[in-house]
């Protein structure tokens, strides 16, 4: 079982905000808001994402590089994943 499937409900809670975010942007832009409200919207939802990643990477170095049980080759793949996932996120 995946470690997220743990953290499920609350990660699922944390996307559907992000979704309703996303919404709001959408209906600024759509209804012509003022560019300062839309900007703010926008960085609230990028600050909303980056929590997220935040909450899957501390999992997954938890679970995948620092867990004691790992074999070596099970942590250095755990971190070249980790590595891969922060390269695409930047």
């Amino acid at each position: 079982m995946s470690h997220t499937h743990a953290q499920k409900d609350d990660l699922l809670k944390r996307v559907r905000r992000i979704l309703g975010q996303v919404q709001a942007v959408e209906r600024a832009l759509e209804s012509g808001a003022e560019c300062a409200k839309t900007l703010h919207l926008v960085a609230a939802t990028r600050g909303a994402i980056n929590g997220l990643m935040g909450e899957i990477i501390e999992a997954h170095a938890l679970e995948h590089v620092a867990h004691p049980e790992l074999s070596d080759e099970e942590r250095a793949k755990g971190v070249n994943e980790l590595l891969e996932a922060i390269r695409r996120y930047s």
